[in-house]
């Protein structure tokens, strides 16, 4: 079965559009993450790490000498390398709507992609913590009857959130009406 690659650039979509993602003769137009969900990663990896960084330079430097607050070059350099694994970790995150299925994809060196027949949702929720709330996002979760297929999109905007709520609630009911 061909899915398309959703790192192909020519058929990305664009969220909000509606509808089925695929067209006659392709792939599924996968629709990429916003950049709102890259920000609060990395924000949240420079709080964290240069919290750790400031106390692995004060401490030892105050305890033991100032050339032991080279221990803080750690926590540094682990800043520099999240920064740039969440920026591969979010490019590699896709959604496709298809006429009959949901499909996800992510991951870097794992690849994985699930597809979620319409018909087997059983709950799609929208959920906002604290901090998606600050930088505007919202995730939306599937629950199917099968745990090992419920999926999470992360990082939408909560209107297109909501929009893919209603959708796949709508497609839902409809496919499981025959069962």
């Amino acid at each position: 079965m061909e899915t398309g690659s959703p790192h192909d650039t020519g058929t990305a979509g664009t969220a909000g559009t509606g509808g089925p993602a695929a067209r006659d003769g392709e792939g599924p137009a996968w629709i990429a993450l916003p950049p709102g969900l890259l920000r609060m990663r990395r924000l949240l990896l420079v709080v964290w790490l240069g919290l750790l960084t400031l106390a692995a330079a004060l401490v030892p430097g105050l305890l033991a000498g100032p050339g032991w607050a080279a221990f803080a070059l750690l926590p540094l350099a682990l800043l520099v390398w999240g920064w740039v694994l969440l920026e591969r970790n979010w490019r590699s995150w896709r959604y496709a709507e298809r006429a009959d299925d949901l499909l996800i994809s992510r991951g870097v060196l794992w690849r994985e992609e699930t597809v979620v027949p319409y018909g087997r949702m059983q709950l799609v929720e929208v959920t906002s913590g604290p901090v998606e709330r600050h930088f505007g996002l919202a995730s939306v979760q599937l629950h199917t009857a099968a745990a090992a297929t419920d999926a999470t999109i992360p990082g939408l905007d909560p209107a297109e959130a909501e929009r893919l709520r209603d959708r796949l609630t709508a497609l839902g009911e409809a496919r499981s009406a025959g069962l």
